[in-house]
């Protein structure tokens, strides 16, 4: 800092990629939701596909006690996954706010937001 090497920027965020690469996060959110939905109703629909031989009990007796907290995880990665997405596009969206009304300070015109003068 203070070395006058720079391009006098601190922040480099490129709005066009943040509401890019937002989307990707929705979209693996939704085949994440389908895959749980499928291997929830699947193995449901199934009842005990996974038999009665040695094999079979070991496989039960780790997948069944833990079922419910593998749907619940999968299900809080689903939320997640949404989350970043909803919150990369208000940053980007909120970026750009913010830089108008930086520009406006230090400049004699005003910025304007949807219209209106920045306040």
């Amino acid at each position: 800092m203070g070395d006058g090497k720079g391009d006098g920027k601190v922040l480099k965020i490129n709005t066009a990629d943040i509401k890019l690469t937002a989307p990707v996060f929705h979209e693996q959110a939704k085949n994440l939701s389908t895959a749980l939905t499928t291997l929830v109703t699947t193995l449901d629909g199934l009842g005990a596909p996974w038999g009665d031989d040695e094999p079979g009990k070991k496989f039960y007796d780790g997948y069944h006690p833990q079922q419910k907290a593998i749907e619940r995880a999968a299900g809080i990665l689903v939320l997640g996954l949404t989350s970043i997405h909803e919150a990369m596009s208000d940053m980007a969206d909120g970026h750009v706010d913010n830089e108008r009304l930086i520009v406006g300070m230090f400049t004699k015109a005003k910025a304007k937001i949807d219209g209106e003068d920045a306040k």
